[in-house]
């Protein structure tokens, strides 16, 4: 049975009133939806609670979700409307806002992710080498818009097709390709000097 196909039981069985199921697809996605906020918004306390809402939203909106989606797009969709609705919210509370900022957010699992996937841990230097490099990915992340950035993350770390991305940021496919083409371009600039590539390289 494939992913979405036991997605689509577990959605079957939430929507005939079974909380357990819709638990346990919680459980499978939680990680994910923060991940995915957490590139949205820097305050890690926040990103649990729009996590939350996020389920919570989910659940009540069950009884509307066809099928004509796989579940977790559907899902990734309402995160990423919850997390701009609360950025909305908290620019409107600036002493929030500044709070939320300066209390920044911890890329602890994808950082640590970027830096075991690029150190074999064979020298110190290896290592050092990785934690610039991680660091660099991240801070590049970081200072793409928001378009950019959403786009980018949901391809290389979320792994979603340009056609789930399209959808969950409801827009074209060629709108997609070509802000992650830039992302692309520009995460690329700012590891060159590091890297030392050759111009016209991507990673």
């Amino acid at each position: 049975m494939s992913d979405s196909e036991a997605d689509a039981l577990l959605v079957d069985r939430a929507k005939r009133g079974d909380q357990r199921a819709f638990e346990m697809l919680v459980v499978k996605y939680q990680r994910r939806v923060e991940r995915l906020i957490g590139r949205m918004v820097r305050d890690t306390d926040l990103v649990q609670d729009i996590a939350q809402e996020s389920f919570i939203r989910a659940y009540r909106a069950l009884p509307q979700f066809r099928g004509d989606s796989a579940f977790y797009t559907w899902l990734y969709r309402i995160a990423v409307n919850t997390a701009k609705k609360s950025l909305m919210d908290l620019k409107r509370d600036p002493l929030v806002f500044e709070s939320a900022r300066a209390g920044g957010g911890d890329d602890g699992d994808e950082t640590s992710r970027i830096e075991n996937e690029l150190s074999d841990g064979s020298t110190p230097d290896a290592v050092l080498a990785s934690k610039e490099i991680a660091a660099a990915v991240n801070s590049a992340i970081e200072a793409l818009s928001e378009d950019l950035r959403q786009a980018i993350t949901l391809r290389e770390i979320e792994g979603l097709s340009y056609e789930e991305i399209a959808e969950v940021m409801n827009c074209p496919i060629g709108t997609v390709r070509s802000r992650i083409f830039r992302a692309r371009e520009a995460i690329s600039l700012r590891l060159r000097p590091l890297l030392d590539t050759r111009v016209g390289e991507r990673w």
